[in-house]
């Protein structure tokens, strides 16, 4: 008999004519039936999270590795890729067997959480980084080592970038205010929960030039305990389209635009001329405008005329002065 649910006519023969002979009684398939539908537990490794809360976490560092990747290229001003690899759920014994010795692990909190959680990041990493801020060219080290205390100075920056990315990536569940408490090397001074404990672990891939290794994120179950409710995919994209519509977004990205700068031009006048007339002007030559000196000057607001002007000083600075507003296309846009 096929693996498959759906059995083909032939199969279907063969069963009757099993069960016509005797050599298959109803009994035993109803038997292997109820054994298939049996599913291994073990009550030593309860699963906390599940599939959804999974996929969420996953959505979320998603969006943590994209920002992260976004400061480390523009930084290190070389190319970078960070990817989420997996999420898993593991007792906190296996995590820290998994994480190599020396490493470079960051203990930081999740305020108002209550606990601590692990960045750690694979030397091979971390020692690209400091060559490329130090003006190599971030090539990997022959062999890992520890950390020199002006490298762990310079490396807690780009950890605390790292902090700031995480907050703006969980916004989208919860405000927290992740914080750097410790950075320690070996993985056995890292007991941040009882060794039973489950955690969930967030393995992202991290490429800088020719280095490549693993930066894991490890949150116990008990950080995460009180809001487990809002690990939700819905939860996620409701409260997502409720902060895009809110007025707190809408002022703040007022505010952000009335700060934008933009290039304001006066334009006197414009001039055609042909290649061989440009190539012999010279000192005291002169120009004709197309525009007459009586006419009103054009104010460009990137490359849209946007107003028109006359000229004037005020003081003894040269200035303009608004004498029409040209609309064009759509008024809300004005």
């Amino acid at each position: 008999m096929a693996g498959s649910d759906v059995l083909s006519q032939s199969e279907i023969d063969e069963l009757l004519s099993a069960l016509s002979t005797g050599v298959v009684t109803a009994e035993e398939i109803k038997t292997e039936e109820r054994q298939r539908k049996i599913k291994i537990y073990d009550f030593k490794r309860p699963d906390k999270f599940s599939k959804d809360q999974i996929r969420t976490i996953y959505m979320l560092h998603e969006n943590f590795a994209r920002m992260f990747n976004t400061y480390l290229s523009a930084h290190l001003r070389t190319l970078i890729h960070i990817d989420v690899a997996s999420v898993d759920q593991l007792t906190y014994e296996e995590f820290i067997r998994s994480m190599p010795n020396p490493s470079v692990i960051s203990i930081f909190q999740m305020r108002p959480l209550k606990g601590n959680a692990i960045l750690e990041i694979n030397p091979n990493i971390v020692l690209a980084i400091i060559d490329r801020l130090f003006g190599g060219p971030g090539l990997p080290p022959a062999k890992p080592r520890s950390l020199t205390d002006i490298e762990e100075a310079i490396i807690r920056k780009v950890i605390n970038k790292a902090m700031e990315s995480m907050q703006e990536a969980w916004k989208q569940v919860v405000s927290i205010e992740p914080r750097m408490e410790a950075l320690e090397t070996n993985p056995q001074f890292t007991q941040i929960v009882p060794p039973n404990d489950m955690v969930v672990l967030i393995t992202l891939q991290a490429k800088i030039g020719q280095a490549e290794g693993l930066m894991n994120i490890c949150i116990p179950y008990l950080v995460l305990e009180p809001i487990m409710s809002k690990l939700t995919t819905t939860f996620w994209v409701a409260s997502a389209a409720a902060k895009q519509d809110s007025p707190e977004i809408m002022n703040v990205l007022q505010r952000k635009l009335e700060k934008t700068f933009i290039p304001v031009i006066v334009e006197l006048g414009r001039a055609t001329v042909t290649v061989h007339e440009l190539l012999d002007l010279g000192v005291g030559d002169v120009l004709q405008l197309e525009a007459k000196a009586e006419n009103d000057l054009s104010i460009m607001i990137g490359n849209r005329e946007k107003f028109k002007c006359k000229p004037g000083l005020v003081g003894h600075r040269n200035a303009v002065q608004i004498t029409q507003v040209i609309s064009q296309g759509d008024d809300n846009d004005e």
